[in-house]
């Protein structure tokens, strides 16, 4: 093992990539659908998936995130495992698929994260299919104006060449590009101009991606442009252009904003966690008695604190945390004063 690496996380690195590679040779019927021409993008892909699961395990690792990824688990058995499972299918589509966490902080903002988050899962539907060959289209043999859409060697349809399918189905990626594009444009302008935006951004955390997502959606745009208006001139530089570019954004994933697509589906955990710390046994204040916080969330949070050799007081309420301060400051100003 390299010195330095976590011993888990390469573990889960080098098991991402045996499985996706398995994948890869499996779904492609032994590579016979799997097209060569694509292999920057399969060895973006092999590479993003190591970096992408070992930096997933080692966070896994860290106590806070697997105290709540273990009680998200905890609370879906606890009770009506039905009921439970319903509730984080509901808050599945209403934070991870409809946004409306970002909609509560402004309909622009909601615009902006929609079109990116959307365009770029489109987009990953159809290309990862398409490159690792798990997905291809063939035109049958006794009618070649009619197509099928072959997916892990299941035909899911079929469409004619002059159908609305075959538009939509063949026009897919240069859809999420323009969703892309626009979205990444407000998103570009807003952090060039907005002035709160200017003082806390830092340009490898919050401009590069978006101009990689540019990139790579103006290069598959250009792409189109040169295959139906320029009789395919210039197709062969902007291909190697968009998978270098592509295999760039790939490798940045593990590295900057792109992980948090990884880390959001905890965050089910954590609205878990926060429905039963406002419906479980309530944490008593040690000085007034009132309730302050969630029993479960007190004892978890001083056993954490514990464990990573920190000593606080977590058994009184905010406003009784205040108050001791105050009078602790008031002493402390007599005092001053005496001397």
């Amino acid at each position: 093992m390299i010195a330095g690496l976590d011993a888990k996380g390469a573990l889960a690195g080098l098991s991402a990539v045996l499985v996706l590679a398995a994948g890869i040779v499996v779904g492609s019927r032994n590579l016979r659908t799997y097209d060569p021409i694509l292999l920057t993008y399969t060895f973006g892909a092999l590479s993003s998936a190591f970096a992408v699961a070992y930096r997933y395990a080692v966070w896994l690792q860290r106590p806070p995130t697997a105290l709540t990824v273990r009680r998200g688990f905890q609370l879906v058995r606890r009770g009506r495992v039905a009921r439970n499972l319903a509730f984080v299918a509901r808050a599945a589509f209403a934070n991870l698929a409809a946004h409306r966490f970002i909609r509560r902080r402004g309909f622009m903002r909601w615009c902006v994260h929609f079109l990116i988050a959307w365009g770029c899962l489109i987009a990953g539907a159809v290309t990862f299919p398409l490159v690792f060959g798990w997905l291809h289209f063939e035109s049958l043999p006794d009618r070649p104006e009619t197509f099928r859409a072959v997916f892990l060697g299941v035909t899911l349809l079929r469409f004619d060449l002059d159908s609305p399918v075959r538009f939509v189905l063949f026009n897919l990626l240069n859809l999420s590009a323009v969703m892309v594009i626009v979205g990444a444009g407000l998103a570009l302008r807003r952090r060039l101009r907005d002035p709160a935006s200017m003082s806390r951004q830092q340009f490898g955390n919050d401009l590069v991606p978006l101009i990689l997502l540019l990139a790579i959606s103006f290069t598959g745009l250009l792409l189109t442009f040169s295959t139906h208006a320029l009789g395919g001139a210039g197709s062969q530089a902007l291909s190697l252009i968009h998978a270098v570019t592509v295999s760039l954004a790939l490798l940045y994933v593990p590295f900057g904003k792109f992980f948090h697509v990884f880390q959001r589906p905890a965050h089910l955990a954590a609205i878990l966690y926060r429905r039963e710390n406002v419906n479980g046994p309530q944490a008593a204040c040690r000085r007034c008695g009132g309730p302050f916080a969630g029993a479960m969330h007190v004892n978890d949070l001083k056993a954490l604190t514990t464990s990573m050799g920190f000593s606080l007081d977590l058994d009184t309420c905010p406003a009784c945390k205040r108050r001791a301060i105050g009078v602790a400051q008031g002493r402390l100003r007599a005092e001053v004063g005496r001397g």
